[in-house]
């Protein structure tokens, strides 16, 4: 892997030369920062998907050691602030999540939402943005992909998806992303399942869709990745994707 740096907000690992591929990973951790304490929540709570995407950090930089792209994936917990989310949803901090009620953020006010964005979630927007522009000065159009995972089972439903492709206007780039996957033969392969992939504000339409850049989001079933031999087998999976993608458009 080239060289990797680490603020309070982000983690980056910087490309190798002349390489035009972006990997974000938007709820890489389940980390607070000291200052947050848990949030009033139990321990177990911060094992769950409503703290980070589980195995998704570990995919992204397996990704990037293999491919040689850059990426950026967030150092703090989707429960202290959403990267993911735009400035005026009201899912950015969260106060109940999939039952979970969040003692920290209950009585939250303007000031302490404001610090959460200057302090986090701003600068791993500019993280990306800057990425961005380190690929267009070396002249090269950024492939952006950003990796997510989902729960296997929801609301007592069980998602037969093994991995969705999530998109809104880059059709170009999730039929090809999407027939890669299905061309392994093995997986079900979900066409913006389990989550539509229109969502304004979040960080692929801030940073690929508005710009015109070409871009996938791609979502791996949580119990497939979270141990090691799982993560390995899905990065060489994703890998094979990627590449083939990345040079047909």
């Amino acid at each position: 892997m080239t060289k990797m740096t680490q603020n309070e907000a982000y983690e980056l690992v910087e490309a190798e030369p002349r390489n035009r591929l972006i990997l974000l990973c938007d709820h890489a951790s389940n980390r607070l920062p000291p200052e947050y304490g848990d949030l009033g929540l139990s321990s177990g709570q911060f094992a769950r998907h409503i703290a980070y995407d589980i195995g998704a950090a570990a995919v992204t930089l397996g990704l990037a050691d293999r491919l040689g792209g850059t990426a950026v994936l967030s150092r703090f917990s989707r429960l202290l602030i959403d990267p993911n989310r735009g400035m005026d949803d009201p899912t950015l901090i969260m106060r109940i999540s999939d039952g979970a009620v969040v003692p920290g953020n209950r009585h939250l006010d303007e000031g302490e939402r404001q610090r959460r964005i200057e302090t986090y979630h701003r600068p791993d927007h500019d993280a990306v943005a800057s990425a961005i522009a380190g690929v267009k000065s070396q002249g090269l159009v950024p492939f952006i992909v950003s990796i997510h995972s989902f729960t296997p089972v929801w609301r007592g439903w069980a998602r037969p998806w093994h991995v969705g492709i999530l998109w809104d206007q880059d059709e170009a780039v999730a039929r090809r992303t999407n027939s890669g996957f299905e061309a392994q033969g093995d997986l079900v392969v979900g066409d913006n399942e389990p989550y539509h992939g229109a969502l304004e504000g979040d960080t692929l339409n801030t940073h690929a869709t508005k710009a015109g850049l070409p871009h996938a989001l791609i979502e791996i079933r949580q119990d497939l990745i979270a141990e090691k031999s799982g993560v390995d087998e899905w990065v060489e999976r994703v890998a094979k994707v990627v590449r083939a993608t990345m040079y047909g458009v």
